[in-house]
């Protein structure tokens, strides 16, 4: 199973989420971040019943990949 890990900087460290499942961690760096995500996910999967893995991953939120050209410079 391939979910999406959405890796924020936060103050000194970083911030993991998981947005098809609602499932958040955190960690020094981004690989730290993104493994402890990880674990936290397969926690979850673990422990939790096939009702709360359904609510969870049926949200009304959905997830697409969006063609986008870039036709300009952007200066920052």
């Amino acid at each position: 199973m391939k979910l999406t890990a959405i890796i924020e900087r936060e103050g000194t460290g970083y911030v993991a989420l998981c947005p098809e499942l609602d499932i958040a961690s955190q960690g020094d760096d981004v690989p730290g971040a993104r493994n402890n995500l990880r674990e936290a996910v397969e926690l979850f999967l673990e422990c939790a019943s096939s009702q709360e893995f359904q609510h969870r991953f049926s949200q009304k939120n959905q997830f697409a990949t969006v063609p986008v050209v870039r036709n300009r410079t952007i200066r920052i």
